[in-house]
């Protein structure tokens, strides 16, 4: 039978308890994990009080049931909430609907004193009375408070009895060691008890034990049946790779993430278990995993480039944003320069993601972007990038143009037209390097086009230089007709434009390298152009020498 909503919240605020009792034993006051757990636990309260005023549990040895339905059961004494609060004396308890934050803390801090217990008198009834809880009702067995007085007085005798059997110890000690053969161990499953001890030992000697802790937590993985212990395990999984990225040591990072792949592979681990471990690749690209893996970038600790690409290997595309706000704000290059390459590997999955970074009102980091989409090469980049050619910033706009030039599509070639109108000549440049880039029959007919232009006449020399240059990249014929024809062009007017194009026409011819053109440039040899002289010389030079 279907269960009532209520009970269905009154099981679920069960279950929140079992996670957080184990949470609060891992985890110090401090840690993100340990609010979490009770900003979780308190929603599954307020989900129950949607429905009823008080929530109450009645309580058996090993179940609890609310109104007459068992919520919860477990036959085992490790982990038995059912026996924790009856093996103390109560029977009943009832939480009210203005149960608070705080009250929760401090009854979940209860809830884990079990491990603790200091003093005889340290039992759950005594602790909820200290607490004086306005919003906890309980029922005690007034039967099991008034058992027999001299319990404990026989109990501390007996323990003393067995202390003065010192000889019987050692004896059984000494025995252990003459032991001819060891029988064959049996294997149990961790308790939270043990987990709690080993995470105290680590404690101790952090560096050294923190493996066998990566092995135990996986171990609780294979023997995990539910959800829940699936979350604890990821949960357990992301505390140490945060800890170690703050720690600076990302090959524990990496040998988690290398385990966690390999399960994948395991055909024995249910499919809810690969599931929820797909959350540890996730954590890896929260902000503030993001945010910790770039302090550390930037401390200056030195990063083996493999291992960082394989650290990298494991990221999820959720992590292209996160690493485009930490672009911005780290220092030194080294940490830039690694950003960068985890942005180009992450970037292929998800271009549209990367190219948001387009829009940061940085202008150092639009330019890294334009760059990384340059160097992933993809052109579904390109509708993106057509836009920084407008961008505000110089610097920008270059990199913006170089990239088209690098991805060439053919959308491209109206805008890099466009560019040879601009009145900046660095932007006039970038296009014609990104054309000559391109290196293809629509990029030469747009550069010899501009140069045919009655405004071309009026470039700058140096200008003029960097056209000519570009253009001897495609040594077709004709290109060469195009130079001899400039080269051989005579006037009577405007004399030193001339020369100037005859200039740059001996050196491109220069760079192309061709023998036919050397009978015609020693002609001009003796030129009155101080100009066409030098680079005549040098033309012929470049081409019987090859330099």
């Amino acid at each position: 039978m279907e269960l009532l909503d209520d009970i269905k919240a009154a099981k679920e605020v069960v279950q929140s308890l079992l996670k957080a009792k184990k949470t609060f034993r891992m985890y110090p006051d401090t840690n993100p994990m340990y609010a979490k757990t009770i900003e979780d636990t308190n929603a599954k309260f307020r989900n129950f009080f949607d429905y009823r005023d008080e929530l109450t549990f009645k309580i058996k040895q090993n179940e609890l049931f609310c109104d007459s339905e068992q919520i919860y059961h477990n036959p085992q004494k490790e982990d038995n909430i059912a026996l924790f609060f009856f093996k103390d004396g109560l029977r009943e308890i009832t939480f009210k609907k203005g149960f608070s934050v705080k009250e929760l803390e401090d009854f979940l801090k209860i809830l884990t004193v079990d491990y603790d217990r200091e003093v005889l008198d340290d039992d759950v009834v005594t602790l909820l009375w200290e607490r004086d809880f306005q919003n906890i009702k309980y029922v005690v067995d007034e039967a099991f408070l008034t058992e027999d007085e001299d319990y404990e007085n026989e109990a501390v005798r007996e323990v003393k009895d067995k202390a003065s059997e010192g000889d019987e110890l050692a004896k059984a000690y000494e025995d252990s060691f003459n032991e001819e053969s060891v029988k064959d161990a049996v294997i149990v499953p961790l308790t939270d008890k043990d987990l709690h001890t080993i995470v105290k030992e680590i404690e101790k000697d952090a560096q050294d034990k923190t493996s066998k802790l990566i092995t135990i937590i996986f171990e609780m993985l294979y023997q995990a049946e539910n959800k829940s212990e699936y979350e604890d395990v990821v949960h357990f999984l992301n505390s140490i790779i945060e800890f170690s990225i703050t720690h600076g040591d990302l090959e524990t990072a990496l040998h988690i993430l290398r385990k966690t792949k390999e399960v994948f592979g395991v055909s024995s681990v249910a499919d809810e278990a690969k599931k929820n471990l797909n959350m540890v690749f996730s954590f890896l690209g929260f902000d503030a995993t993001i945010k910790l893996l770039g302090e550390l970038l930037d401390s200056g600790i030195e990063i083996n480039e493999k291992m960082w690409d394989e650290y990298v290997s494991f990221f999820d595309k959720n992590a292209i944003q996160p690493f485009i706000t930490i672009l911005g704000e780290l220092k030194s290059i080294p940490a830039r320069k690694n950003v960068i390459s985890a942005l180009i590997a992450l970037g292929k999955k998800d271009i549209q993601s990367l190219a948001k970074g387009l829009q940061d009102s940085r202008w150092y980091v639009v330019r890294n972007i334009i760059y990384i989409l340059g160097k992933i090469g993809d052109k579904a980049a390109v509708d993106y990038l057509l836009k920084t050619v407008n961008h505000s910033d110089m610097r920008v706009r270059k990199e913006g143009i170089k990239a088209l030039g690098e991805l060439g599509a053919p959308s491209v070639f109206p805008v890099l037209r466009e560019c040879f109108n601009d009145p900046d000549v660095q932007i006039r440049t970038a296009a014609l390097r990104a054309l000559g880039n391109i290196h293809s029959t629509t990029a030469k007919s747009i550069i010899l086009k501009r140069m045919t232009d009655a405004v071309f006449a009026k470039t700058e020399f140096s200008e003029k230089k960097e056209f000519y240059e570009v253009l001897s990249k495609w040594k077709d014929d004709d290109v060469v007709d195009f130079l001899v024809k400039t080269f051989k062009k005579k006037a009577f007017f405007k004399r030193a434009a001339n020369d100037e194009n005859r200039a740059c026409a001996a050196y491109g011819l220069g760079l192309i390298g061709n023998k036919d053109a050397l009978p015609l440039l020693h002609k001009a040899k003796d030129s009155k152009s101080k100009l066409l002289r030098e680079q005549v010389y040098s033309a012929i030079k470049r081409i019987e020498y090859g330099r």
